[in-house]
């Protein structure tokens, strides 16, 4: 298919969790040619999404605004706006909100058909 796939973020639904909400941009659902999946993510303040992997594909994680720490298996890495970390399939991960503000990230998956696993702490 050689067609163009917009969306705007002020008009697709939001798929809200206790600890914030998710927008997707892009994927096999609102594209059936879509070989990646993006959205956009809001962690709110003190609050921390479910650890989880991502069995069929790796993502990249940009910081547009705010702060977090993110989990990756055992190691902590801090972030911050203009911050990006890749995470490789399957590894365990999850980011807790340390500012004041919701931190709002951009995420990316090597698949548009993105499959998640939550894990127990």
């Amino acid at each position: 298919m050689n067609k163009a796939t917009i969306t705007d973020v002020n008009e697709i639904e939001t798929q809200k969790f206790p600890w914030g909400a998710i927008k997707w941009l892009c994927n096999e659902k609102i594209d059936k040619a879509a070989e990646q999946t993006l959205g956009v993510v809001y962690i709110n303040p003190g609050q921390v999404n479910d650890m989880h992997s991502h069995p069929n594909c790796e993502e990249l994680l940009y910081v547009i605004s705010g702060e977090c720490d993110h989990r990756l298996s055992d190691e902590v890495y801090p972030l911050k706006a203009g911050m990006m970390i890749r995470i490789p399939r399957n590894v365990k991960h999850n980011a807790v909100n340390t500012g004041w503000a919701p931190v709002m990230m951009l995420i990316s998956y090597s698949s548009a058909d993105r499959q998640t696993t939550v894990h127990e702490d």
